[in-house]
């Protein structure tokens, strides 16, 4: 890997400083920075995707109705998009290293707050745990096309894809650990604190780094100029596009994330089986997480992608609708493919349609505030529907009617434009 040019450039003044080379070469190095990477993005889908086989135990726990229980899923994604605005205020204040060490802390944190014997920490923590992953998810894109900018959309496939196998292993291990422990679902849910102090004690030398870089750049005669900001970027069409595509994107998949295994079981399916479907559809979604940005990266344009993510999503759906049981591993195979190609691709947006890190910043608050806005929708509406017509029919039908709204709104993102 190659070391970005803004750290070619930090390395020009590096005579300026009085701290010694060899420590921050070694701080430098890209395989420390790629392994942060790794396990920071490892966190930002576990402690959500390993919420999902332990819903019904927790509805049992505190006597949630199905309504209440979508809200467990619902408002960590709703305080995404309350959060994410804030991010890019954040970093410029503080610095991308800093945010990230101290989001990833607030995470673990959040997560032990939720096993807490009370309804009413069990919300908070989905609260903290909303709030920190909005912070990772609006920085990323930016420390991305900062650090990689001739590699932004395969190192979005990297991180992407790392997402995902954290969700994987999540869901696959909920039920076992739930058993291991025995300490019943708040223990399967409390060991995920454990990955996010192993991601901060990782993410450590990249803060030092930074440090040590803005004190290289403090000493030197001039640096480089600030980027400007993307202006009017909320009266954009094409940023509205790629928020729309990200918001029912997400809604789709967070509706699954919170009752697919439920949809599953109610109709039948062993509670240990319905489990395994929904690991392995998010194992699936990491060949799609991966594929699709490095394909996207070498597209003129993507609508053709952005069409395909639409087409399978709906598909998957619809084998869902018609034969759930019968059907559920080709459907969650499919669901697999489309859903981590549309997260993919939704990332990959982010950093091919600006021109610097401050506009992926940026773009990223925005689409990410507007998107999951709309995904907390999701599980709490789809929990409702279920409640008032006590089955999935609507739910999914109403989730094929969105499809075509999420192709619309790939199809315009997908055209070679840049915002700023």
């Amino acid at each position: 890997m190659a070391v970005t040019r803004a750290r070619q450039s930090v390395a020009t003044a590096t005579t300026a400083s009085s701290l010694p080379l060899p420590v921050r070469t070694r701080l430098a190095h890209p395989a420390l920075l790629l392994t942060g990477i790794v396990l920071v993005a490892l966190n930002m889908r576990a402690c959500l995707a390993a919420v999902s086989p332990m819903i019904v135990e927790i509805q049992r726990t505190f006597g949630l109705s199905a309504t209440a229980g979508g809200l467990v899923t619902t408002v960590p994604v709703l305080f995404q998009g309350v959060g994410a605005p804030l991010t890019p205020r954040l970093t410029r204040r503080f610095g991308t290293e800093r945010v990230v060490l101290g989001a990833v802390l607030v995470l673990g944190a959040g997560v032990l707050l939720r096993v807490l014997p009370s309804v009413v920490a069990l919300y908070a923590g989905c609260v903290v745990i909303g709030v920190a992953i909005a912070v990772l998810n609006v920085s990323m894109p930016g420390l991305v096309k900062r650090e990689f900018p001739d590699r932004a959309a395969a190192m979005t496939g990297v991180y992407s894809t790392t997402m995902l196998v954290g969700a994987t292993l999540a869901a696959g291990l909920s039920v076992p650990l739930e058993h291991a422990l025995g300490g019943g679902w708040q223990a399967s849910l409390g060991t995920w604190s454990l990955l996010a102090l192993v991601a901060a004690v990782a993410w450590l030398p990249q803060v030092l780094r930074s440090r040590q870089e803005r004190a290289a750049v403090a000493a030197a005669p001039a640096g480089r100029p600030a980027e400007k900001p993307i202006e009017g970027i909320w009266r954009s069409p094409l940023a509205w596009q790629i928020s729309l595509f990200m918001g029912i994107s997400s809604l789709l998949v967070y509706t699954l994330v919170a009752w697919m295994p439920t949809i599953l079981a109610d109709h039948g399916m062993d509670r240990g089986e319905s489990a395994l479907v929904f690991a392995f559809s998010n194992l699936v979604q990491v060949a799609g997480a991966f594929l699709v940005p490095l394909l996207a990266g070498r597209m003129t344009h993507q609508r053709g992608l952005a069409i395909a993510m639409a087409g399978l999503n709906g598909l998957g759906i619809a084998l869902l609708l018609v034969v759930p049981v019968s059907g559920a591993w080709v459907s969650a195979t499919i669901l697999g493919v489309a859903q981590g190609g549309s997260l993919g691709l939704g990332l990959a947006f982010i950093v091919l349609r600006t021109g610097s890190a401050a506009g992926a910043a940026q773009l990223g608050g925005m689409s990410q505030a507007v998107g999951y806005l709309v995904a907390a929708a999701g599980p709490v509406g789809a929990g409702a529907l279920h409640q008032l017509t006590g089955g999935w029919t609507a739910t999914l039908v109403l989730m094929l009617v969105l499809v075509t709204v999420v192709g619309a709104a790939g199809w315009g993102a997908g055209r070679n434009r840049t915002l700023g």
